[in-house]
This record gives C-alpha cells, sequence and structure tokens, in this order.
C-alpha cells in the first residue's frame, strides 16, 4: 500500500506563513529600532536564516509525510509554495507600512537617494539630478515596490529550494 501524497498546499501555508510572519517581526523591530532607512546587517541575516529555516522546515514535513523520500521537483514545488505564501504576506506588509504606518517613507527613501547622489557625484548637473530624481520616484511606488519584493523573494526564494532541495532530496527507489 503507497502513502498518500503529501499536502504541498497545507505545508506551504504552515511554513510559508511562518517565513511572512518573521519577516513583518524583523519590519517591526527595524521601525522600532528607527534603523528601517538603513537595513541593518542583523536584520539581513536574520531574514534569510528564517527563509532557509522556513524552506528547510517545509521539506522535513514533507518528507516526514511522504516516507522519507522527496524528489528535487517535489522539493522545489514545496519551496517555491512556501516562498510565494511568503512572499504576499511580506508584500501586503510592505504596502501597509508604505501607506498606513509611515507614509512618508517614500520621501525619506527619495531624500536618501539625493543625499547619496550628491555624495557620490557632487559634480552633477541640475538636470541630471532632476532625471536621477524622477527615476526615483517612478521606481518608489507602493506598487512597484511591493512587485519588487515579491520578485525578489521569489527569485532568491528559488534559488534556496534548489540548493537546499538538491541537499535534501532522496529518491525513492520504488518509483
Amino acid at each position: 500500500m503507497e502513502n498518500p501524497q503529501p499536502s504541498v498546499k497545507n505545508i506551504a501555508l504552515n511554513y510559508g506563513a511562518l517565513w511572512g510572519l518573521g519577516s513583518i517581526i524583523i519590519g517591526v523591530l527595524t521601525y522600532v529600532t528607527n534603523t528601517y532607512m538603513d537595513r541593518p546587517w542583523w536584520s539581513t541575516v536574520l531574514g534569510v536564516a528564517i527563509m532557509i529555516g522556513a524552506i528547510v522546515m517545509a521539506y522535513r514535513a514533507f518528507l516526514s509525510q511522504n516516507g522519507g523520500y522527496m524528489s528535487l521537483g517535489e522539493a522545489l514545488k514545496t519551496g517555491m509554495g512556501v516562498t510565494l505564501i511568503a512572499s504576499l504576506i511580506g508584500a501586503v506588509w510592505m504596502y501597509l507600512f508604505i501607506t498606513v504606518v509611515e507614509p512618508g517613507f517614500i520621501d525619506q527613501v527619495v531624500e536618501n537617494a539625493q543625499v547619496q547622489m550628491l555624495e557620490s557625484q557632487p559634480d552633477m548637473t541640475q538636470e541630471q539630478m532632476d532625471a536621477a530624481m524622477d527615476m526615483t520616484r517612478n521606481f518608489t511606488q507602493p506598487w512597484i515596490m511591493v512587485t519588487i519584493s515579491i520578485v525578489g523573494t521569489l527569485f532568491m526564494g528559488f534559488i534556496t529550494s534548489l540548493i537546499t532541495g538538491l541537499i535534501m532530496k532522496r529518491n525513492n527507489p520504488m518509483a
């Protein structure tokens, strides 16, 4: 008698929600410590650790529900399901942060970009600065930032799912 196929949907929902919640906690911590504009190293390290941890835990859940076996395809499907849920939760948090929690965030980003441009290129003409600032304003619209966040998370989740999937896969010799 074969084992029933594990529910990738349930695994993705559980561990994607865990990763998404971890991302929100990091976001709240950087906001409370007023370091959200600086993107401190600890938030990046913690974010990567949560991502890897969520995917690895999802793979372990899959393995335990599938008799200890998981192909690379099943790993990628599971990992990307987790990543999709986490990216959607993170996108909702980002949108709420930008529009409700810190509505001046985009203005701060544009202002910081201008200061950095002036520091790195002090010979910039006013026309060049205006063009660069227009471009910055275009890329800091909430929907663009949310879209870039989703795409970036999906990309990083794919790479992480692939690497951890290659490490953790266990092919069923009977299949």
